[in-house]
């Protein structure tokens, strides 16, 4: 009995390391967004971003699935020359007025960008711009759900408010993990520019 207690916590563990080895991998083998951090304190910071072309799609309510699923088809081909993109992170959800995720934007790689993005052929799907700027950013854990949103933007705006810097526009929520990834693994952001 003992024996078999020590192999199963011994595999538990080697495929824990394992897991966690694939996710930190996964995510490291896409390009991202690029910044420049200005300010670091935990898991709050100040960024500095340059300005990038998405390709984006409205979400309704908490919609994630659908509206990934038609970003995903068009990095794998349903644009204008039927052209294979490649996945970037994060994946950014610009929030609407009453806070909640409006929606769902891929940055299109630098060089892709540099050459001219081809056009989407799904009319719900859209090229476009994030503008540079600086970004006051905090990083979470966790499946990101709405709730969890709502409660980190708080903590942004607080720690805003302590520091005395003026937010400029509506929340940014960014996620950099594949949807097979443990909650605990997942690293999720909040963000909103900052004057």
């Amino acid at each position: 009995m003992k024996a078999s207690r020590i192999a199963f916590w011994g595999v538990a563990g080697i495929l824990t390391v394992g897991g966690a080895a694939f996710v930190a991998t996964s995510r490291a083998g896409y390009e991202t967004a690029k910044y420049k951090v200005v300010k670091t304190d935990g898991n709050f910071e100040i960024r500095d971003y340059e300005a990038h072309t998405v390709v984006s799609t409205p979400m309704k309510g908490d919609e994630q699935n659908g509206s990934f699923g038609r970003l995903f088809q068009y990095i794998s081909g349903k644009n204008e020359g039927g052209r294979k993109i490649e996945m970037t992170t994060p994946v950014f959800m610009p929030a609407a007025e009453d806070g909640e995720a409006g929606e769902m934007q891929f940055v299109v790689p630098s060089k892709v960008a540099e050459a001219g993005a081809p056009v989407p052929a799904d009319p719900s799907v859209k090229l476009g711009k994030m503008g540079g700027g600086t970004y006051a950013v905090l990083r979470y854990r966790g499946l990101a759900r709405a709730e969890d949103r709502r409660v980190k933007l708080a903590e942004l705006k607080t720690k805003l408010a302590e520091l005395g810097l003026v937010a400029s526009g509506n929340p940014i929520y960014a996620g950099y993990d594949p949807p097979w990834t443990p909650g605990p693994m997942r690293r999720n952001e909040v963000m909103i520019r900052v004057k």
